[in-house]
């Protein structure tokens, strides 16, 4: 059998396959509750034979919503309306995750098909965002700085999200620490610049994440925890994927699992070269540094493509974002092109369509 469609042992629980469904923003919401359009999208690729569909990045505060749109899991009523959606996914035989999520300085933004640009204002249900340090997103309202009570605050809500989450019935955690959230913020010397435990070293600037990794553990011992990072910030004087690597072992101690390697997000000025898999090689160099596990991301659209990363030992898991909206069959169609239509989970529904091997 192929890599892709190996199984593979996280955190205790097999999953079906390597292939699987990073987080998309569906910007859909209404008061941070899901909807019947969370719930399609999500099951159609359980039903496609992803091996884990993971869920958008979801507030676990209010204001930690990148637009007013986003879901959210600080309250009871969304907790409830994510349950019939994670059993959605399970019954179809995937694992449920959702990524947890504050966007910091990116917050309080208008969605993308929204018509607006930058800022949400006050007047149109915005708010006042914040930030490590009150540094203005080029283009964004500028940021409040963070106090201790504030940060301790952000640590608790990641941990009270966890625990709804699980609740809702939730399997696979991801924290998000990339592409120019609030623990990414923190994590970068060119949005951190401040200059108490929270600031100046790497071992300060990870503070926080590693804070919310040990909280959120502590909150699901039971769940797969995994972390998103973005290893390279693509400007001069960011964070990198050497760090990334060294906090990765960091937070591997305090119970986070697996790493999602993207990149970018942090400052408008980053000049990005993309291509197809266009950040396999960070991947491969958090994985060759830390020794942990790792998946790639970017611009993977086929079967043998995402075999051949498996193959050459960069990563050990896929995820793709727009190939699984394009086709929510992804799995499926990738162990044809493969050779070997019948690993992957077609639904008995479906399996009059299964190409002859």
């Amino acid at each position: 059998m192929s890599l892709l469609f190996t199984p593979y042992d996280l955190a205790g629980r097999t999953v079906r396959n390597r292939l699987w469904v990073a987080p998309m923003c569906q910007y859909s919401a209404v008061a941070g509750v899901p909807n019947d359009w969370h719930h399609v999208h999500l099951a159609q690729f359980a039903s496609g034979g992803a091996g884990i569909v993971i869920a958008e990045a979801t507030a676990v505060l209010p204001e930690g919503r990148i637009s007013p749109e986003d879901t959210g899991l600080w309250n009871d009523a969304q907790q409830a309306a994510w349950a019939p959606i994670v059993a959605s996914i399970r019954a179809r035989g995937a694992l449920p995750g959702v990524q947890l999520a504050h966007a910091g300085r990116k917050a309080s933004t208008w969605s993308p098909f929204s018509g607006g640009h930058g800022s949400v204002p006050a007047d149109a249900g915005g708010w006042t965002t914040l930030a490590p340090s009150a540094i203005a997103f080029e283009g964004f309202a500028a940021p409040v700085a963070l106090d201790r009570a504030g940060i301790d605050a952000i640590v608790d809500a990641f941990a009270a999200a966890a625990g709804r989450a699980v609740a809702a019935g939730f399997e696979v955690l991801e924290i998000h620490a990339a592409h120019g959230y609030l623990l990414h913020q923190f994590l970068s010397p060119l949005s951190n610049l401040r200059g108490d435990e929270y600031g100046g070293s790497l071992e300060n600037r990870a503070r926080l994440l590693l804070r919310v990794v040990e909280a959120v553990h502590a909150a699901a011992p039971d769940a797969a925890l995994l972390v998103r990072f973005s290893a390279s910030d693509w400007a001069d004087g960011g964070w990198d994927a050497a760090q990334t690597a060294t906090v990765a072992g960091w937070a591997a101690e305090r119970g986070a699992g697996f790493f999602d390697i993207s990149s970018g997000g942090l400052v408008a000025h980053q000049r990005i070269t993309t291509g197809p898999g266009y950040q396999v090689a960070l991947a491969a160099e958090v994985r060759r540094r830390s020794g942990r596990p790792v998946s790639a991301v970017g611009e993977i659209t086929s079967g043998p493509q995402a075999e051949a990363i498996l193959a050459s030992g960069a990563a050990d898991v896929i995820l793709a974002g727009r190939e699984w909206l394009r086709d929510p069959h992804f799995a499926l169609r990738a162990a044809t092109e493969l050779g070997e239509p019948a690993a992957a989970a077609w639904p008995p529904q479906y399996v009059r369509a299964r190409p002859r091997a």
